[in-house]
C-alpha cells in the first residue's frame, strides 16, 4: 500500500467476464445427483405438497444446483474474501461514518435473555428489555439536549420522515399545516424526499462563499407558508453552521421549526448539543454515531428527539415508568402520529449502541469525538494542494475536496476513487455534495490510526503523480480486482438479478 510498493499496482490483469474457471459459480459446479445433506428414512405417510396447498402448489420448482457441502461452504467463504470490510481496512466514505463496531457491543447483544426476548412477551417479563431502552432514551436526550425521544424509526432517512410528521402535526395542531420546507443545497440528499413524502413543497436554500447557510436568503425565504428548515449540522462539506443561533432565531420568530439532520453528530457528541443552540426536533443515526453495524442494507436505528412542543406527537407506544417503579408501554397519546415501526423499533441496535455509550462513558464519547475530528484534519493538512480545497472554511470530522487539479488531464473523482481500489482503500465518497464538482469527500471517524491514515494519503498523493505522469493509468483503474472497470450505466439500467440456465437445444 505505501508508495514504494506500488510498481506492481501499475499492471493491468486480464479482463474476465466473471471469476476463472477454477472459481466458477456455483451453479457451474452442479451436476445431477449431488447432495448436500442426508435426510432420515420418513417414519410418517408422505404428503405431497399438492394434497396441502392445492392449486397454489408450484408444479415447477425451477432449476436449483445440485452440490456438495463442501462445495457450498467454499463458495459462501469465497465470495467473502471477494468483499471489502472493515475488519480488513478502512472506510474513507465521507458522511457515511463507518467506524469500527466493537465485538463487545455484538457479546452484549446475544445474551440469552437479549436476543431471545420476544416483542410479545407480557412487560412483567420484559423490564430488562425496557430498562435497556428507557436508558437508551434518556442517554440520548442528554447527549442532544432534547426533552423527549422515540426509538422506533428504522434507519436516518425513517427518521427524517418521523421528525417532518411530528413537524406537519405541530402546525395542523396549531390550525396550519403550512406548505413548504426549506432545504439547504449542503444537506442530505434524502431530505428533500422527506419533506415531499410528508406533502411539503421543498425549496433550495443557497449556501455562501464559506459553505454555510446564507443569512440573508434565509430570512427572505422564511414566511407564514414556512413549516420548517431541514438542516445538517456540520453539513455534507463538515462545516459547523457558525450563525446557528440565529438561524433558530429567524424561524422561530416566523412560527417556523428547525429540523437538524444528525447524521454528522460523530462531530459533536460530548462537545455540543443540539438542543442548546435551538433545534426543535432532529434524528440521530445509532448505525454511524454510536457504532452499530452500518451497510448491508442494515438494520439501521434513527431515533427522533423533539423538544417539548413535539412531545404530545411522538410515535406510541412510549416506555414509561409506573407509579410502582416497574416499566411499562403508554398507548395512552391522542395526538399521536401513529406507529412508525413494527412493535418498538430495531431492539437490537438499541443494545448495541447502549453498550457503545456506557463502555465509553462521558470523557470516551467526547475523545472519539476528538478524534474523528482531528483525522479528519489531518488528512485535510496533508492533502492541501494535491487535491482542490474549494472551501477554505475550519471542517469538522470530514472534508471535501475536488477533483479540478486532476481534471486538467482528464481524471475525475470516480478515476482516482477507483485507482484508489488498487491500493487496497474502499473509495472515499464521490461527487458528493452536489455543490463540490467533482467532489472528493473523506470521513476517516476516530477508528484509524495514524499509520493507517498516513497509507491513504501516500496512496492519495501517488495517484496524483499518476494523474499527472500517466493519466491513462488512473483513468483505466482499477487494473488489481477480478473484474475491471463494469458499464455502470448498463448495469443501473440493466441489472442482472438472477441467474438464468442456459439454453439448451
Amino acid at each position: 500500500m505505501m508508495a514504494e510498493d506500488t510498481k506492481f499496482i501499475g499492471t493491468p490483469k486480464k479482463a474476465t467476464t466473471h471469476v476463472n474457471q477454477n472459481e466458477g459459480l456455483i451453479f457451474e459446479k452442479s451436476s445431477p445427483g449431488k447432495k448436500a445433506y442426508r435426510l432420515a428414512e420418513l417414519d410418517v405417510p408422505a404428503i405431497d405438497a399438492a394434497s396441502l396447498l392445492g392449486a397454489s402448489a408450484r408444479a415447477d420448482l425451477g432449476v436449483m444446483p445440485e452440490v456438495s457441502e463442501i462445495e457450498i461452504i467454499r463458495h459462501f467463504t469465497r465470495l467473502s474474501t471477494w468483499n471489502y470490510a472493515i475488519d480488513l481496512g478502512m472506510y474513507p466514505l465521507g458522511s457515511c461514518t463507518m467506524k469500527y463496531n466493537p465485538r463487545v457491543n455484538e457479546a452484549v447483544a446475544a445474551l440469552d435473555g437479549i436476543a431471545n426476548a420476544h416483542p410479545y412477551q407480557p412487560e412483567s417479563l420484559s423490564q430488562g428489555c425496557l430498562g435497556i431502552m428507557k436508558l437508551l432514551q434518556d442517554c440520548l436526550i442528554e447527549i442532544t439536549g432534547m426533552d423527549a425521544i422515540t426509538l422506533q424509526p428504522a434507519a436516518g432517512a425513517h427518521g427524517e420522515f418521523t421528525g417532518i410528521l411530528l413537524v406537519r402535526a405541530y402546525h395542523e395542531g396549531r390550525g396550519n399545516a403550512r406548505k413548504k420546507i426549506l432545504v439547504p443545497d449542503s444537506a442530505h440528499g434524502t431530505n428533500p424526499a422527506s419533506a415531499a413524502v410528508c406533502g411539503y413543497q421543498v425549496a433550495n436554500l443557497k449556501s455562501n462563499a464559506q459553505g454555510m447557510v446564507d443569512i440573508s436568503e434565509l430570512e427572505r425565504m422564511v414566511d407564514e407558508d414556512t413549516a420548517a428548515l431541514m438542516l445538517t449540522n456540520p453539513s455534507t462539506i463538515g462545516v459547523f453552521e457558525s450563525d446557528i443561533h440565529r438561524i433558530a432565531e429567524i424561524l422561530h420568530a416566523r412560527g417556523a421549526l428547525l429540523y437538524m439532520d444528525g447524521a454528522n453528530m460523530n462531530a459533536l457528541v460530548g462537545k455540543a448539543r443540539p438542543g442548546d443552540f435551538g433545534v426543535d426536533v432532529m434524528h440521530l443515526n445509532l448505525h454511524k454515531t454510536f457504532s452499530t453495524p452500518h451497510g448491508g442494507g442494515g438494520p439501521g436505528s434513527g431515533p427522533v428527539a423533539c423538544k417539548k412542543i413535539l412531545e404530545p406527537f411522538l410515535p406510541m407506544p412510549v416506555v414509561i415508568t409506573r407509579a410502582d417503579g416497574s416499566l411499562g408501554l403508554d398507548y395512552n397519546h391522542p395526538h399521536s402520529v401513529g406507529r412508525v415501526r413494527a412493535f418498538y423499533g430495531n431492539f437490537g441496535m438499541f443494545v448495541r449502541a447502549l453498550a457503545y455509550i456506557l463502555a465509553n462513558g462521558p470523557d470516551g464519547l467526547r475523545q472519539t469525538t476528538e478524534d474523528a475530528v482531528l483525522n479528519a484534519n489531518y488528512i485535510r493538512a496533508k492533502l492541501s494542494g494535491t487535491f482542490d480545497l474549494p472551501f477554505t472554511t475550519p471542517t469538522l470530522h470530514e472534508v471535501v475536496f475536488s477533483d479540478r487539479l486532476q481534471a486538467a488531464n482528464g481524471v475525475k473523482t470516480g478515476d482516482i476513487a477507483k485507482r484508489l481500489i488498487d491500493y487496497g482503500f474502499h473509495p472515499y465518497t464521490v461527487s458528493f455534495p452536489m455543490i463540490v464538482h467533482g467532489a472528493m469527500m473523506i470521513e476517516p471517524t476516530e477508528s484509524e490510526s495514524r499509520e493507517e491514515l498516513d497509507l491513504l494519503i501516500d496512496a492519495l498523493q501517488q495517484i496524483a503523480r499518476e494523474a499527472a505522469e500517466n493519466p491513462e493509468l488512473v483513468k483505466s483503474a482499477p487494473h488489481t480486482t477480478r473484474l475491471r472497470r463494469l458499464d455502470e450505466t448498463a448495469a443501473a439500467r440493466k441489472p442482472v438479478l438472477r441467474w438464468k440456465p442456459p439454453v439448451t437445444d
